[in-house]
């Protein structure tokens, strides 16, 4: 196969799973170990060169290292970027699973990602009648 710049190398094989960070990450709901909602995936950080940077042939693929979260909502609407310091990490090693959701192998609980969670569970969902019964 060839193309108008010569021949089309294939892709190296490389070990692991391939993701689509916008079919398979962004935007999905994250659970904790037992299954409580934790947050949704609003952007990713990945490891490799700086950005407008020229990279060398043979550098290697950018890893991910984590998943982004915080208050995107207002950016989304308007346009922008919100600042890094806004964003809470999860870092990628608490993945434990990649599906429809994301399954993290930590507990919820002690992330930071959950307060918005937590906050709509105690103050809003458990005030209507029956929200504080588990529907399991």
């Amino acid at each position: 196969m060839t193309s108008s710049n010569g021949p089309l190398v294939p892709a190296p094989n490389l070990a692991g799973r391939t993701l689509d960070a916008q079919l398979h990450l962004m935007d999905r709901q994250v659970l904790d170990h037992d299954g409580v909602p934790v947050t949704t995936v609003d952007d990713l950080e990945l490891s490799g060169p700086a950005l407008d940077a020229e990279i060398p042939p043979g550098t290697p693929a950018p890893v991910l290292t984590a998943l982004l979260t915080g208050s995107v909502l207002a950016t989304r609407i308007f346009g922008g970027r919100p600042p890094s310091s806004r964003l809470i990490r999860i870092p990628w090693k608490d993945v434990a699973g990649v599906d429809v959701v994301l399954k993290l192998g930590v507990s919820g609980e002690q992330l930071d990602a959950g307060w918005v969670e937590r906050w709509i569970r105690d103050k809003i969902i458990a005030r209507i009648p029956g929200g504080r019964r588990d529907p399991r």
